[in-house]
């Protein structure tokens, strides 16, 4: 779960850039990172921490240039390094930056490939710097002194042939333009618009539409699984199918929770998504408790709001904000070790007593991973005086974990791994536990694209999309992913270690 960002403008693009990271900072809270290019020379600026952080007035007269990219990357397990900061940059061919949003489930083998074959070397584990010297090895190999866009989508090609896994991908090469492209079953959000200044029209690519929205460009489209797009230095657009087999399957996941509402993802509105969730939940509870005796509707805050309003307008029972969020806290299952996100849930929110005293309280969020912040609320709300405490998902049990770019816990680490919904209610301490249907749930989201009748929802039912994943590849990450791993500092970079234990035996 990292934002991309690149841009190719009339004047100087580092403002552009920075508003648009601004926007899409609930992808990524842990770097920041900015390329600009000016004529033949690359301006680079990153480092750990949110973007308004690692961008100074100092930094930004620095970032000359009409076109650059940017990057934001999220909290991963472990220590956090500056090192693995994108974007990453090769001076071979022509001078390339790249930054990349998802993960490779291949990066052993393509790094042993770069470091035997193609004589490459690889400075960090991150899958980012393995698929850029990917692309930069199959662009060089054209050899063409003055690439073509034809040539570009050639490179792209071979990357598509080469890698596997979920990713969306832009990247810059110095003097000629940017290039984006995104995974042949379109895991990872992708998108493209376009502006109109008095100089002339102006492009940007991005993981969200809100970064569209938000600097005055317009969506023109989502790119299409397999596909790049390639806007030269003068604003000419060319786009190109890249890849053989190809298969719209975005991950379910955004739409519950990653993505900011006020985006559209392959043409789905993320909020009308998000309520479709809530009438969904609503439905259920009819079927399953008819007669139940809710007195309120509380949404964790923030993604569940949307869901549990309508929730309780499909019910009719009252809606209430019932927690004060502090916003100065990350995302709790994400964060590295068990001990830092128990204190860090007690640190987010606080209850609102008078919205719980003797009421029977349906608690809404957007899903359950670990079941560590779960835990906390119900206990908070029995605190505050609740007579009896509802939870309800508007997602499916979270059993796998996600191997496309969300650095989810270790599979034995899922409080819903190997349980049963009313064991999971057992164990949070709710008088009962819903969970939603994961048809519902695609049938939330694919209402409003029809088109769209497969999705990748392997954190529910372990079913990868890709079809490349081994049993032998989710060993490796549980071990990799559970929290002796991490607080033992084994995993350091956003995406999957697979690169790592290779580096070691290479140098």
């Amino acid at each position: 779960m990292c934002g991309i960002v690149g841009i190719v403008a009339k004047t100087y693009v580092n403002q552009t850039i920075f508003d648009a990271l601004t926007v899409l900072q609930h992808r990524g809270q842990d770097a920041a990172g900015m390329v600009t290019c000016e004529g033949n020379r690359f301006f680079l600026r990153k480092d750990n921490g949110l973007v308004n952080e690692v961008f100074r007035t100092r930094h930004m007269k620095r970032l000359e240039g009409n076109m650059g990219i940017g990057h934001v990357r999220y909290p991963t397990a472990g220590s956090s390094s500056s090192a693995e900061a994108q974007p990453f940059y090769v001076n071979s061919p022509y001078g390339i930056a790249l930054a990349h949003n998802g993960n490779l489930t291949n990066t052993e083998q393509l790094a042993d490939e770069i470091f035997r074959s193609d004589l490459r070397h690889i400075n960090t584990t991150s899958d980012s710097e393995v698929l850029l010297n990917i692309f930069a090895h199959e662009l060089q190999a054209l050899g063409k002194l003055r690439p073509s866009a034809e040539d570009i989508f050639k490179a792209v090609k071979r990357v598509h042939e080469r890698c596997q896994g979920g990713y969306a991908v832009v990247a810059i090469i110095t003097g000629y333009g940017i290039v984006a492209f995104r995974d042949p079953c379109g895991i990872r959000p992708l998108v493209y618009g376009k502006r109109e200044t008095e100089a002339g029209i102006e492009y940007m690519v991005a993981s969200e539409s809100v970064a569209l929205d938000t600097s005055g460009f317009i969506l023109e489209r989502d790119l299409e699984p397999g596909e790049a797009i390639f806007i030269d230095t003068h604003g000419q657009v060319f786009t190109q199918s890249c890849a053989e087999k190809t298969k719209l399957a975005p991950c379910l996941f955004e739409y519950v929770y990653l993505a900011r509402p006020d985006s559209i993802i392959d043409g789905i509105s993320v909020h009308e998504a998000r309520m479709e969730m809530g009438v969904k939940l609503a439905e259920k509870v009819k079927r399953v408790m008819p007669d139940h005796d809710i007195d309120v509707i509380i949404p964790i805050p923030d993604t569940s709001r949307t869901a549990a309003l309508e929730m309780a307008n499909s019910l009719g029972v009252k809606f209430r904000e019932g927690f004060i969020k502090n916003r100065y806290i990350g995302r709790t299952f994400i964060m590295p070790g068990q001990t830092q996100r128990k204190k860090s849930v007690r640190q987010k929110l606080n209850p609102i007593q008078a919205e719980f005293k003797d009421k029977v309280v349906m608690l809404v969020d957007d899903s359950i991973v670990r079941g560590t912040t779960s835990k906390q609320i119900v206990q908070m709300a029995r605190e505050a005086g609740a007579r009896k405490v509802y939870f309800a998902s508007a997602a499916p049990e979270v059993r796998y974990p996600n191997v496309y770019g969300i650095d989810m816990p270790a599979a034995s680490e899922l409080v819903a791994h190997g349980r049963t919904a009313e064991e999971i209610g057992k164990y949070i301490g709710c008088d009962w536990m819903l969970y939603q249907d994961l048809d519902d749930l695609k049938a939330s989201v694919s209402k409003y694209n029809p088109g769209i009748t497969e999705f990748d929802t392997c954190v529910f039912d372990g079913l990868y999309v890709t079809g490349t994943v081994s049993p032998s590849y989710l060993r490796r990450l549980e071990e990799r992913r559970n929290d002796g791993a991490k607080t033992a500092g084994d995993s350091d970079h956003a995406g999957d270690n697979e690169s790592a234990d290779l580096l070691s035996r290479i140098e």
